[in-house]
């Protein structure tokens, strides 16, 4: 008697455009969490077309039918809230629960008006690493802030977040300059080895849209 095989098969999901929700499309994601970060993973199912949702909610929820249906009918008018525990489903189930915590904080961060100093701080290593991929990045020699570096030639010659130094005391005299969410008054501070977050770590912003993470590396 010959061994019997067997096979799984299931329609080709597309999206509302078009393309198809493969590897070989750009801004696609993978199920294997080595394979794109908890943030993307999760933006991924935030930024999703409106008109994909009931498609997606059925292909890859574990809830029931009776949850699925209910969950639809309590927000038949809001397709983000929707969008958002799909996200929270999906992102626990293949990242972890302290991944979906950890993408919760930076997006309040990057995007938040609740993202404080004391948030930032209580981030682990692997989260800051995680915004310094989501958001302009430059890594710099850890010796640079060895003997630490003046905050305008750490913004423009270190950088390059700002173009000239004129440039940088402007936005640091119109206090728009935080260094790991401090206020920067003075174009005479010196950011040194303190600044570093887990020694590794600096955050910079400029205004309040403009985020910019200094990696130091050794």
């Amino acid at each position: 008697m010959s061994d019997k095989a067997y096979a799984l098969t299931t329609p080709l999901l597309t999206k509302t455009d078009g393309t198809k929700f493969g590897k070989s499309e750009q801004g696609n994601i993978w199920l294997d969490p080595k394979l794109t970060s908890p943030y993307r993973f999760y933006q991924f199912w935030i930024n999703a077309d409106d008109r994909d949702l009931p498609k997606f909610i059925r292909y890859f929820t574990l809830k029931s039918r009776e949850e699925v249906e209910a969950m639809e009918e309590s927000h038949a008018n809001d397709p983000q809230t929707l969008k958002r525990l799909l996200a929270e489903e999906l992102t626990k189930r293949v990242h972890s629960e302290e991944a979906y915590q950890a993408v919760l904080d930076v997006t309040e961060l990057l995007f938040g008006k609740k993202g404080d100093q004391e948030s930032l701080f209580k981030l682990k290593p692997d989260d800051l690493g995680m915004m310094a991929e989501e958001i302009p990045s430059y890594t710099i020699p850890k010796t640079v802030l060895a003997n630490g570096s003046n905050i305008v030639d750490l913004l423009v010659e270190a950088t390059s977040i700002l173009n000239s130094k004129s440039d940088a005391r402007r936005a640091i005299k119109a206090n728009s300059i935080t260094v790991n969410k401090e206020k920067i008054s003075d174009h005479e501070t010196i950011i040194n080895h303190d600044y570093l977050l887990h020694g590794k770590y600096v955050m910079i912003e400029n205004g309040k849209k403009n985020k910019y993470m200094i990696v130091a590396a050794d």
